[in-house]
């Protein structure tokens, strides 16, 4: 296989080592794809179109992104060393959060925040998915927390490096901080299709692991190289919504993603990656069709349950409306946010209780906080911290 770069020898601190600098992509010569891999293509695009039909029945697909990007905001951060869960973030959210690791909800919170300013300049503004905008992101994703002293929205000007003390025992070494305008011009130009068209999947692939070899922030470039691929897919309208993200799939298949990052860097092999990263996608879209698919249910079962409370049933259904979008809540904030008495949510709750709806997480008598718990636990699916 053809090397997919050069490699520089440098110093800093008085050692000298070796860092790697890509080609610029598309690959050359051409990642030569067999019979099988254009089948794996064509079964990942068909999950993303399936994804997006199912999406499309959604009564208010807002929602189902609204928690979507959480979770994964929660599993690309845990893949960095963070322990905060889904249902963290969302009792920091709701400045209900007793307990939990304050940094590291931070962490997670600035990825919503990222996650969102970039889609929204995508989509709002016509903003070109550019390298303006990726540092834009990156400051935001850095802004407040650990981080935060780490340069956000600049490119480095010193050397990092991948596992290891130091540069010179490192698994690997990114480009010299001399290069790193250089290598992200070339991913830019690649972004925006030159020198020729690439198809959309490949792009995402492709971008994916050279924005990671390129490593061109001090901290972050794992949780925004992630980002990237669903932004990369929604600029190219391969995605009406965006829902498609791979961390799980990354999280749960870790010692092989990072393989695989290395072998291309290392040999070349740039088709090893494309198969794990399409059957990522194949595999992911297809579980994020059957959450939003069982969500549906959900609602629709626990509607049902409700409407044979008899005369609590109108109270009762406010509240179940209230817990979709809040799926953590106590008394006092459901009763003002809609605006009923303590005493008739109070009753409300209990009789969700007593249907298995929601249930209380605090074990106290005062300040007790209720979760819709079906709903929950669809949503906290993966989302547990590593041991």
């Amino acid at each position: 296989m053809k090397a997919t770069g050069t490699y520089i020898k440098t110093s800093a601190a008085g050692e000298s080592f070796r860092a790697f600098v890509p080609d610029p992509l598309p690959p050359d010569p051409p990642i030569a794809l067999a019979g099988g891999d254009h089948d794996l293509i064509e079964k990942a695009n068909r999950a993303l179109g399936r994804l997006d039909g199912v999406t499309m029945l959604l009564p208010d697909v807002s929602l189902f992104l609204y928690f979507y990007v959480r979770k994964e905001a929660v599993l690309s951060s845990q893949i960095e060393g963070t322990q905060s869960s889904f249902s963290d973030l969302l009792l920091h959210e709701e400045s209900l959060a007793p307990g939990v690791p304050l940094d590291d909800v931070q962490e997670v919170s600035n990825y919503v925040a990222a996650t969102n300013h970039g889609l929204r300049r995508l989509r709002e503004d016509n903003f070109p998915l550019s390298l303006r905008l990726i540092r834009e992101m990156h400051e935001v994703l850095l802004s407040k927390g650990r981080g935060s002293d780490r340069t956000p929205g600049e490119f480095r000007r010193s050397q990092n490096w991948l596992g290891g003390t130091r540069p010179g025992n490192a698994r690997f070494v990114p480009p010299p901080p001399d290069r790193v305008a250089e290598c992200m011009g070339n991913l830019e130009t690649f972004l925006h299709d030159q020198p020729h068209r690439t198809p959309a999947l490949m792009k995402a692939a492709l971008a994916h692991v050279q924005f990671e070899t390129i490593h061109p922030f001090l901290d972050g470039n794992g949780r925004l190289g992630r980002l990237l691929i669903t932004l990369i897919l929604c600029a190219e309208r391969a995605l009406a919504q965006p829902l498609l993200y791979l961390s799980l799939f990354f999280k749960q298949r870790r010692q092989e993603y990072y393989d695989r990052l290395d072998a291309v860097r290392l040999n070349g092999d740039w088709l090893g990656w494309l198969r794990f990263f399409l059957h990522g996608i194949e595999q992911t879209a297809g579980q994020a069709a059957d959450t939003a698919g069982r969500i549906l249910r959900c609602f629709e079962e626990d509607r049902r349950r409700i409407e044979h409370l008899g005369r609590k049933a109108g109270s009762v259904h406010r509240l179940h409306d209230l817990l979709q979008h809040h799926p953590i809540t106590t008394i006092s904030n459901a009763a003002r946010q809609l605006t009923m008495t303590t005493p008739t949510v109070g009753s409300a709750i209990e009789a969700m209780e007593t249907l298995g709806i929601v249930r209380e997480i605090t074990g106290k008598q005062r300040d007790r906080i209720y979760v819709y718990d079906p709903y929950l636990k669809i949503l906290d699916e993966g989302t547990q911290p590593f041991p």
